[in-house]
């Protein structure tokens, strides 16, 4: 009985450890249709930041090599206090301008509250809109977001009409559910998304949801992350806290 003990103890232990894993992704990605003026452009995509805390030191470990920082939903949630929130944004932006699009559990919160920490602290809310980054030789790239699917909020349309006059085009959603309204004529070459958590707790390769992975659908590259947080409980198994460093560059012929 007490090695049964032991072992569920120690088992426990692990799927904790695995939840609060500072893990972070490499993806080089090449598109024939990113602009080649733009040498490259680095991003760092989090992702279901729930309830935990940003460690500095892996914050510190990425310093000098993103361009900016996207956030891709559920930053919080019911019974976070605000000022783990903030600390978490302020840490964020050591690394570069960041960016968010919303999540179902952030409007579990009071959400007019969230918005204006966001406003206040500099981050720039994606919610149906989009923003253009133009090089030196005046290429354009676009990254759009989209408002949380769960809540029926999502306007692809409005996000698109954004950005038009863009023909690189990155879109972040929380929900990679998205990934069904996309069609080739909207130009988009990348989706950011999270909300599965991987499944979470996984037995083998069964989970509630399919692993985060990175797959082409359709001439889009669509990336789901496992998310850096944990939701009802803090424990991982099978699918480890994650979040990613995207290096986009032009593909050359």
């Amino acid at each position: 009985m007490v090695y049964i003990i032991v072992a569920f103890v120690a088992f426990m232990i692990y799927m904790w450890i695995e939840a609060h894993r500072h893990r972070v992704v490499f993806h080089s990605l090449s598109f024939p249709t990113f602009p080649e003026s733009f040498s490259r452009f680095r991003l760092f995509f989090i992702s279901d930041i729930h309830r935990r805390r940003i460690s500095e030191t892996f914050i510190d470990s990425l310093k000098g090599k993103v361009d900016l920082v996207i956030i891709g939903g559920d930053l919080t949630e019911k019974g976070v206090p605000f000022s783990r929130v903030k600390r978490n944004i302020e840490l964020l932006k050591q690394l570069g301008p960041v960016y968010f699009v919303w999540g179902n559990n952030d409007y579990e919160v009071d959400y007019h509250e969230l918005d204006a920490l966001l406003l206040e602290s500099g981050v720039k809310i994606l919610d149906n809109t989009a923003v253009t980054f133009e090089s030196e030789r005046g290429d354009c790239i676009a990254l759009l977001g989209v408002d949380d699917m769960n809540k029926r909020r999502d306007r692809l349309d409005l996000a698109l009409s954004d950005a038009e006059h863009t023909t690189f085009r990155i879109l972040v959603s929380h929900d990679p559910r998205i990934i069904e309204k996309i069609m080739p004529q909207h130009q988009i070459a990348l989706v950011l998304s999270g909300h599965t958590h991987g499944g979470q707790i996984r037995l083998g390769p069964f989970g509630l949801y399919e692993k985060g992975c990175l797959q082409n659908i359709n001439g889009t590259m669509l990336l789901v992350s496992n998310g850096y947080g944990t939701t009802t409980l803090p424990l991982r198994l099978g699918a480890r806290a994650e979040t990613h460093l995207i290096e986009l560059k032009h593909e050359k012929s």
